[in-house]
């Protein structure tokens, strides 16, 4: 068959779990040859991913701008003059926008910001005998929003990120993403910021964008949490970064897992995993179906759609190494598996899909049925897209409102309270040996 060598076709449960579960951590990831060799241009060495990222936060803590016009050099080809995109920079990048393409990216932004307004809640305080308990919810004052634009500008991706934190309240959100050649930002990304609110743009990208954000510069204001997808040297930043701000998720190559019978379209099929595959040569684009013949015909439709798409280089190294189709015996066995995956996206192509639901207990999102394509959600379905993958779908969630919002506790009891939980906390810490603690609460006992 022309088609045997698009896609890994399994036939075998235990190898389907085998490859399925293998481990997908980044730090196991090996880099590209020439991501390699460029490591070694700028660095003189050969370093690993991790090796890169401290060198280059240890630079931005210490010399702030001028490891930031270093780096956007030797990485991004760019000598600049200023890091903060201007008013007039973003103004000319609107005009610049195709008219049709502003209003999409606006349909967008409405999208989202009602589908996270849903998600608010507010402080509240519970008086009974013994005083007041409750809890103050308060917006970050500050967040950083990378915006990743590597073999394309993603402006979605900062819609994604910055309108939750504007619907939470966040009162200033920056975004930083890497420059052109030429020194520009995207005019997409630049239009998004506008529409979402974002309040400032740095031309910064990679560990060294991380870095700034996290440590603060001359130019760029540190913040209070930082979010959104990037690379391999992005992701390892923010984990290096997190405890001095808080971050989102560590978010890796993208993945979409369909579930799908012999009632399915196989065109259809084929067209969602070339939508995921597209992405990057990392992402991964799997499907698990009951039917030997539904597999056969999808992996048919794979090799006659690839060739047209304008990224068919990246989908077919995606397809081949990452990409799997898994013939299963039953649902149940297809539900095992994906929850062992707990995919970012699950996309369920399914008659009476909502019947199904149940069965999910770990995804970053659930596409329920043949309408419910995931390229919806990645745009104008309303929740945010940056979602957990990697199997940290199993504890993590997508960005959503409560990421911006912070909870301070309100103890205020009275004397009743006092007389009635003041002595167990005494004896509680004296079998801790606090002796001091339990003589704080003593006192005011002895003293009414």
């Amino acid at each position: 068959m022309g088609s045997e060598n698009v896609v890994r076709v399994i036939h075998d449960m235990a190898e389907a779990k085998a490859f399925l579960l293998r481990n997908r951590r980044l730090e196991t990831m090996e880099l590209p040859p020439a991501v390699r060799e460029g490591v070694k241009r700028i660095f003189g060495a050969e370093l690993t991913a991790a090796e890169v990222v401290d060198r280059i936060l240890e630079d931005v803590r210490r010399e702030g701008d001028t490891a930031l016009f270093h780096y956007t050099e030797a990485i991004d080809g760019t000598n600049l003059d200023a890091l903060e995109v201007t008013r007039d920079e973003i103004d000319q990048a609107i005009r610049s926008v195709p008219s049709e393409t502003f209003d999409a990216l606006r349909v967008a932004c409405d999208r989202i910001e009602a589908f996270h307004q849903r998600q608010l809640r507010t402080s509240w305080i519970h008086v009974d005998e013994t005083g007041t308990l409750g809890q103050l919810l308060r917006p970050l004052e500050r967040v950083g929003v990378y915006t990743p634009a590597g073999r394309a500008p993603y402006p979605s991706s900062l819609l994604m990120s910055a309108v939750p934190a504007r619907v939470a309240g966040v009162s200033e959100i920056i975004a930083c993403a890497p420059p052109n050649r030429d020194g520009t930002i995207s005019p997409l990304i630049l239009a998004a910021a506008e529409i979402a609110g974002v309040s400032r743009v740095f031309k910064v990208g990679g560990a060294q964008a991380i870095g700034a954000m996290a440590y603060g510069t001359a130019s760029i204001p540190a913040v209070d949490k930082i979010v959104g997808p990037g690379n391999i040297f992005v992701v390892l930043a923010k984990r290096r970064v997190f405890g001095e701000v808080d971050i989102d998720q560590l978010p890796g190559p993208t993945e979409t897992l369909l579930i799908a019978d012999a009632s399915a379209r196989p065109d259809l099929c084929a067209a969602d995993l070339l939508a995921q595959a597209e992405h990057d040569p990392l992402a991964s684009a799997i499907l698990l179906t009951t039917s030997p013949d539904l597999a056969r015909a999808v992996e048919e439709q794979l090799a006659e759609q690839l060739p047209s798409l304008e990224r068919e280089a990246i989908a077919r190294e995606s397809l081949l190494t990452n990409g799997a189709i898994a013939v299963v015996p039953d649902l149940n066995a297809a539900f095992e598996i994906a929850n062992g995956y707990a995919p970012e996206h699950l996309c369920l192509l399914l008659p009476d899909a909502w019947t199904y639901l149940d069965r999910v207990k770990h995804a970053g999102g659930v596409f329920v049925g043949e309408a419910s394509p995931e390229v919806l959600g990645d745009y104008t379905a309303g929740p945010s897209h940056v979602m957990p993958t990697g199997r940290t779908a199993r504890f993590s969630s997508p960005i959503n409102v409560e990421e911006f919002i912070k909870i301070i506790s309100i103890i205020g009891l009275n004397s009743t309270g006092l007389e009635r939980l003041g002595p167990p906390a005494a004896k509680l810490a004296r079998a801790e040996g606090l002796t001091a603690h339990a003589r704080a609460v003593e006192r005011r006992l002895k003293s009414r």
